[in-house]
């Protein structure tokens, strides 16, 4: 007999997929309008006054022959009113759009589903999310979701310049002995952020490079919450990716 809480830990990577795909839906639109800036940026001509209206409909038929330019050749068109596209953006738009039709196609090949036919990337994400009570009887497919549709979903936050989800957790580091133990839930790492701090690993770059600093990754987690006097049980939970911790930021 199936108890109440193996249908939660059943149910959750259902759920959580689909809040990433929800945030997804959100943000993407943003990064479209990211694409070129606003026709009032120095890069942009001056307005001829007498046609007030002219301007906006050349802005939106410039922005959208700007991304499906990029899409199909990866090239910036020319002109003298096209304004220069922004690289990182341009970059996450093609991987997101490109992630999203592989994952559209996956799922539907792993449910022995017709080939889905072309569409945007909304109508696509849309049609995962409708898929995803057939796709909980399959947990590694369900699971596949969960993490494509974060990873987009992280993609696109980082190039709208959201800053980093950043979680303090208890204890100090072993190393230098501060305070300034942290979690990146995105990572799933603990770094010590205090700038100053410096380990004795031969292989950890924080002794050569200023800017980079020491991390425990999972396997490393037990021990440092014995060494650092912290609590592993806090420790894993403030590492947690999950959809709801990002919907609620």
């Amino acid at each position: 007999m199936t108890t109440r809480t193996e249908n939660e830990k059943t149910d959750q990577p259902a759920r959580d997929a689909l809040l990433w795909i929800e945030l997804l839906l959100r943000q993407f639109p943003e990064l479209l309008g990211e694409l070129a800036p606003s026709p009032h940026s120095s890069s942009a001509p001056p307005s001829d006054l007498g046609k007030a209206s002219a301007p906006a409909g050349r802005t939106h038929a410039e922005r959208e022959e700007a991304l499906r330019v990029e899409q199909l050749h990866g090239l910036t068109p020319s002109g003298p009113t096209t304004a220069p596209l922004r690289l990182h953006v341009s970059d996450a738009i093609r991987d997101i759009s490109d992630g999203v039709v592989e994952l559209d196609e996956a799922v539907h090949d792993r449910l022995r589903l017709p080939r889905p036919r072309r569409a945007r990337v909304a109508e696509r994400l849309l049609r995962v999310a409708a898929l995803l009570g057939q796709a909980a009887e399959d947990p590694l497919l369900t699971a596949h979701i969960r993490d494509e549709a974060r990873r987009m979903a992280r993609r696109c936050t980082r190039a709208l310049g959201a800053a980093e989800p950043v979680v303090r957790v208890r204890g100090r580091c072993p190393w230098c002995g501060s305070v300034s133990l942290r979690a990146f839930p995105a990572r799933r790492s603990v770094l010590c952020v205090n700038p100053a701090c410096r380990c004795t690993g031969q292989d950890c770059d924080c002794r050569t490079d200023p800017a980079h600093r020491h991390a425990w990754t999972e396997g490393a987690w037990a021990r440092l919450a014995s060494e650092s006097g912290g609590d592993l049980t806090e420790l894993t939970g403030s590492t947690v990716d999950s959809a709801e911790k990002e919907v609620r930021r």
